[in-house]
C-alpha cells in the first residue's frame, strides 16, 4: 500500500496545474523513495518528468514499488475541493483500483503556543483547574498533555474530508534520458525567464534563443510586431541554492534555436517551484 502526506495540498494543485495541458492520463510510480511521473504529450513533442521525493512529504510510506493509472483531468477536479494550505494525504490499498485523497486542517503552532505558555503561567488555584478532571496532574505537566493531544487533532477537527477516485490501467513505457553535454547553459531568475516568454509569446508563435560571448538574445518574430530581449551576464550575488541575482552564462560554442512559445508558457507555470 501506499500512503503520502503533504504539509500544503496547495503544492499538488500548482504542479498539476503545469502539466495537465501537456499529458492526460498518466501513471505515478511510488516506491521508498517517493512518487515518479514520466510521460510525453500527444505530439510527442514534449517530455514531463516530475519526482516527488519521500522527504518533501510529512508522511511517506510504500512497502513496494506500485503503479497508479490517474486521469489528471479528474485529479485536478478533486484537489479542487482542497484547502491551499491544508493538509492532502494520499493513500492506496493493494489490490483495490481506488485513490483516496484526505483533506485536513493543519494545527496552527502558534497557537498551541500561546495557549502552552498561558497554562504555564497559571497555577493550581487559576482558571486552568477546568482541566483538573481530564487531566489529573500537576500543572506543568497537564499543559504538556492537553498540548500534545491538541497538536494530534488538525485545527478543524470535526471536518475531515475523503475522496475516492478510480485508477486507470495505463499501458506506458519508462522512457530513459540519457546524460548529455550541452554547448550552452544559462542561468537565470525563473520570474524573469517567465517574464521574458510571457511577453514575446503577445507576438508569435516561437521564440528564437541566441547563446553568444554577449550574452543571450531572446527574439520572436510576429506577423504584425517583434520583439527582442538582451541579458548580458552578470555577477550572481548568491552561492547558495537561493535566486540568483544575475544572469549565468556557460558556453563552449555559440547557439541559436528556435522554440515554441505554446510550449514554453506551460512550462512555465512550474516556475513556482524553483527560484532559478
Amino acid at each position: 500500500m501506499i500512503q503520502a502526506k503533504i504539509q500544503e495540498a496547495g503544492t499538488l494543485k500548482k504542479l498539476l496545474d503545469a502539466i495537465k495541458e501537456l499529458v492526460t492520463d498518466a501513471n505515478f510510480e511510488c516506491n521508498e523513495e517517493g512518487i515518479m511521473l514520466q510521460a510525453m504529450d500527444d505530439s510527442l513533442v514534449s517530455l514531463v518528468s516530475v519526482n516527488l521525493g519521500a522527504p518533501g512529504f510529512t508522511h511517506h510510506c510504500c512497502d513496494h514499488p506500485m503503479l497508479l493509472g490517474v486521469n489528471l483531468t479528474s485529479l485536478t477536479k478533486v484537489l479542487r475541493c482542497a484547502k491551499d494550505d491544508g493538509i492532502c494525504t494520499l493513500k492506496a490499498a493493494d489490490e483495490v483500483d481506488v485513490l483516496n485523497l484526505v483533506y485536513g486542517a493543519k494545527v496552527r503552532f502558534f497557537f498551541l503556543l500561546f495557549l502552552f505558555l498561558r497554562l504555564c503561567g497559571m497555577g493550581a488555584s487559576r482558571p486552568f483547574l477546568i482541566f483538573a478532571p481530564f487531566f489529573p496532574f500537576p500543572p506543568l505537566l497537564s499543559s504538556l498533555l492537553l498540548l500534545t493531544h491538541l497538536t494530534s487533532l488538525p485545527l478543524d477537527s470535526d471536518r475531515i474530508d475523503e475522496y475516492g477516485m478510480k485508477l486507470m490501467d495505463i499501458d506506458a513505457n519508462t522512457l530513459i534520458v540519457p546524460e548529455t553535454k550541452y554547448d550552452a547553459r544559462v542561468t537565470l531568475p525563473s520570474s524573469e525567464f517567465t517574464r521574458i516568454v510571457r511577453d514575446l509569446s503577445q507576438l508569435g508563435e516561437s521564440v528564437r534563443i541566441e547563446v553568444s560571448k554577449q550574452g543571450v538574445r531572446f527574439t520572436s518574430d510576429g506577423e504584425v510586431a517583434n520583439g527582442s530581449v538582451i541579458l548580458q551576464q552578470s555577477d550572481w550575488g548568491h552561492d547558495d541554492d537561493s535566486i540568483p541575482a544575475g544572469v549565468g552564462i556557460e558556453m563552449n560554442q555559440h547557439v541559436s534555436i528556435a522554440f515554441s512559445l505554446k510550449y514554453l508558457v506551460i512550462f512555465f507555470k512550474s516556475a513556482c517551484f524553483s527560484g532559478k
